[in-house]
């Protein structure tokens, strides 16, 4: 299992053509699925909302032309979904690459006072609060 994890990191890292274009296929099939999202169920309670039949559209006149407010507010609400799902895409990728990867850890600069139990520098040779010679480690 665990070096199923590792291959999936290394083809998710990968930076090559292949693994793009897989990402834009991908991302093009879950693009179709918001666009539906949107237009199926979101836009019709905006033109509900707005009182509109159709697309909650605003007529101009006696032009024949109109505000197509529902298409606009639609493709608003697809663009904001599709990168609140990105943004957590990305989250969790980033999540995954420190998974694996631990936190160095940093040589302590002080040390205690074998004598006096005070904080003193890690090079002191003497403590400064009670002079004593300490021993090396």
């Amino acid at each position: 299992m665990k070096k199923f994890f590792e291959e999936f990191k290394a083809f998710a890292l990968k930076g090559n053509v292949m693994d793009m274009a897989i990402g834009v296929i991908i991302g093009a099939a879950f693009g179709d699925i918001v666009t539906a999202l949107t237009e199926c169920f979101i836009q019709p309670i905006i033109a509900l909302i707005g009182g509109a039949e159709v697309h909650g559209t605003i007529p101009l006149g006696n032009s024949g032309q109109a505000l197509d407010y529902g298409s606009f507010l639609t493709a608003v609400i697809n663009f904001i979904i599709m990168a609140l799902i990105l943004f957590c895409i990305v989250k969790a990728m980033n999540k995954l690459m420190t998974l694996g990867k631990k936190e160095e850890e940093t040589a302590p600069l002080t040390r205690i006072c074998p004598y006096c139990k005070s904080e003193i520098s890690i090079e002191a040779t003497r403590c400064a609060h009670c002079t004593s010679e300490l021993p090396t480690e």
